[in-house]
């Protein structure tokens, strides 16, 4: 479940981003987020984006959205 204060990073090979979840009220579509190391470039991420592993069910590792990283509070 997605909650606030949790440190997603970018699930793309080529690397991307560590997002922060800022806000996110249950069962709406988006996410308020900020980077996750300073607080900046605050915009809408789509929940569908924000995995809880970094493997998709086939078992392949996932290429993209972002992948949890750490717990939020």
């Amino acid at each position: 479940m997605i909650q606030p204060g949790q440190i997603y990073r970018s699930a793309d090979p080529r690397g991307g981003p560590r997002i922060r979840v800022e806000r996110y009220t249950h069962g709406h579509d988006h996410a308020w987020v900020v980077n996750a190391h300073d607080g900046k470039r605050a915009r809408w991420v789509l929940t569908r984006s924000l995995h809880a592993t970094a493997t998709a069910k086939t078992g392949t590792p996932r290429r993209t959205g972002y992948v949890l990283e750490q717990p939020g509070t």
